[in-house]
């Protein structure tokens, strides 16, 4: 049986049973591999329209995990959530991210929200393995174990690592003290970022409030910054919260000085016991917790109040604020950190994952179990109750769940796709036939159901369903015919492009000098606002000193000095050249590792407002912005047919 829901805007497939035979091993083992990605909590979906077609993304409330199916393959591997958006990478290495745009954290480079993947086109040169996801920026680490980032920069303290408060709505690579290493770990916080290298060491930068960054002081920090105190010892993993860190570290035993064993450390702003020290002090360098000293960790999540870690044995600790119940345990007060068991004893868990107040964790028997807030259904138990020990997700029970990943108010799962079962089939869903010795059952590779040999004998390129989207693979004649059209309006629109497809990233940025330039975008056939030039205000007593010039929609085009444009569109590229007021005479703020001190807890900023371009009354720019505007709208004419 299969049915189809909708969710976040786009068509979902859920289906049971288990896969019917098929004539190839390696067909059948792409099949076993194709993952989904499953959702629930507060989500963005596809709200009310304005009456013309154009629908507002708005917030709901999923209360059991549903599947998402995006309109491109994606075959997810690994996933990353945050507060308001989510990033995932495919087994491609390629990059996707959707959700609610704020100050550039989905790297797109356009002020626009997503309810379904979008791949950032500015990371297709290059291939990835991991991605993190803060409140307001996003962080990948390449096979190459380069770290790129982007986001909003204006209102956070060298939370991106580049050495400025400058956002970015473009991925750009992290230089600096990291010439020469290799990232393997990420983690990014609200205000604050830590990554791991291959050699152990530990690099944290941001907002340095509450010691958070492990300096042994309270300063910011604009470029990554190894922490000397963990100098010489080897980071497993690291794990950022609001305003706490968390860290294991491989430590040798007095006992022998040759076994290494993983240690819980924190540091920052002890409130609420999240440390785990017994005491609500603030530690300004990384600190080993006591309780926990006889315990082998080997991963560790932070909560806004808590931290959780992972031992070596399956076994989870928990400390820190108890008010949602989201220590797993009843009785626990959080002053020390306590055994997470009920439900999970006898359990064996392998990944762990919190939100702003609640946790996720999955088990090697392939239980997902979460406890903490339920507002929002973030729990997936149908409802909007707390749950103040551990609780099997019914809904995923029968699921083979490969990886979680909790946002602050929603969670987030990747399961092995379930096939329909045509064990109990007996009709074909194509003609309708009974199945027999003559006409055997196959599976269509891009819907999933289940047809006889003559309504599935043709073969397709970029089937939904498969992890091998260059090899052809057998569907039935309507998905034949839908995925027709669609790989010829690819390759016409791969045919119009005239100019590369993509640009080199890492391109310097004269931040000194007051003007950032992001790199060249491509003006996309469907109109949007595709560019952001990146202002720097040179007065350092204010406190946007970066804001954000939007472009005006085409074909209001005075403004767009750095896009590049396929075809005919290229000669007019430099043509018109933006009037950017004048900063005040002022001194630029010299550029150090260091920031103000801060110890008071921040408030979410509120975006900065895009202040317009000044207009030219030179006639010689009106005609030909006029030339340009008739050749938009003949490219517009062009594109029309095939978005039809």
């Amino acid at each position: 049986m299969q049915s189809r829901i909708s969710v976040d805007g786009f068509l979902i497939s859920a289906s049971s049973g288990t896969p019917s035979n098929f004539s190839g091993t390696s067909e059948q083992e792409d099949l076993d591999s194709f993952r989904d990605v499953y959702i629930w909590g507060q989500v963005l979906s596809n709200g009310a329209s304005d009456g013309i077609g154009t629908q507002f993304p708005s917030k709901i409330d999923v209360l059991i995990p549903k599947p998402l199916e995006s309109n491109v393959i994606l075959d997810v591997c690994q996933i990353a959530t945050g507060a308001h958006h989510i990033g995932v990478v495919t087994k491609e290495g390629h990059v996707f991210t959707w959700g609610k745009e704020s100050g550039g954290r989905l790297g797109h480079g356009i002020d626009k929200d997503f309810v379904s993947p979008r791949e950032v086109k500015f990371l297709e040169a290059t291939n990835f393995d991991s991605i993190a996801c803060g409140e307001y920026h996003t962080g990948v680490i390449s096979k190459c174990y380069e770290l790129y980032t982007w986001g909003d920069g204006t209102h956070n303290v060298g939370l991106l690592g580049h050495g400025s408060e400058a956002s970015h709505w473009i991925p750009k690579i992290v230089n600096g003290p990291l010439e020469g290493l290799q990232v393997v770990s990420v983690a990014c916080g609200t205000w604050h970022s830590a990554l791991a290298t291959s050699n152990g060491k530990l690099f944290t930068f941001g907002d340095g409030a509450f010691g958070v960054l492990g300096h042994g002081d309270q300063e910011s920090v604009w470029y990554p910054k190894e922490v000397q105190l963990l100098s010489g010892l080897k980071t497993k993993k690291v794990a950022c919260g609001v305003w706490h860190t968390a860290a294991i570290i491989e430590v040798a035993l007095q006992s022998d000085s040759n076994t290494l064993s993983g240690k819980l450390f924190t540091w920052g702003d002890g409130d609420k016991h999240r440390l785990g020290h017994g005491n609500k002090e603030t530690y300004l360098q990384p600190t080993r917790v006591g309780p926990l000293m006889e315990y082998n960790f080997h991963q560790v999540a932070c909560g806004h109040t808590m931290t959780v870690a992972l031992t070596t044995s399956g076994h989870i600790f928990s400390m820190g604020g108890t008010e949602h119940g989201q220590l797993g345990n009843p009785v626990s007060v959080g002053k020390i950190p306590t055994l997470v068991q009920d439900k999970l004893l006898g359990e064996y868990v392998e990944k762990i994952s919190c939100g702003a107040h609640h946790v996720a964790v999955l088990t090697t028997k392939g239980g997902l179990f979460t406890w903490g807030m339920g507002a929002n259904g973030r729990l997936g138990h149908g409802d909007l109750e707390n749950r103040k020990s551990p609780t099997l997700v019914i809904a995923l029970k029968d699921r083979i769940i490969k990886n979680i990943s909790c946002g602050s108010n929603f969670t987030s799962c990747i399961c092995v796709h379930k096939w329909v079962s045509g064990v109990d089939q007996a009709l074909c869903s194509g003609c309708r036939q009974p199945f027999g010795l003559t006409r055997l059952k196959h599976n269509c590779h891009n819907c999933g159901l289940v047809f006889c040999h003559a309504c599935s004998s043709r073969k397709s390129l970029k089937t939904a369903l498969t992890a091998t989207p260059e090899r052809p693979h057998r569907v039935c004649d309507n998905c034949y015919v839908k995925l027709k059209v669609v790989n010829e309006n690819d390759a016409s629109k791969l045919d119009r492009k005239t100019t590369p497809s993509h640009y080199t990233i890492n391109e310097k940025e004269k931040s000194n000098q007051g003007v950032i330039k992001s790199a060249k975008t491509f003006l996309a056939p469907i109109t949007e606002p595709v560019k952001y030039l990146e202002i720097k205000n040179n007065n350092p007593e204010s406190s946007d000193s970066a804001s954000f010039v939007r472009a005006s929609l085409v074909p209001s085009l005075v403004q767009l000095k750095d896009v590049s444009f396929p075809g005919s569109l290229g000669t007019f590229q430099n043509v018109l050249k933006p009037i950017i007021p004048p900063s005040p005479p002022q001194t630029p703020p010299p550029q150090t590792n260091s920031g103000p001190l801060f110890t008071t807890t921040r408030q979410s900023p509120t975006r900065p407002a895009s202040p317009g371009y000044f207009g030219c009354g030179n006639d010689n720019l009106r005609m030909k912005n006029h030339l340009l505007n008739q050749e938009v709208s003949k490219l517009q004419k062009q594109v029309n047919p095939i978005l039809l």
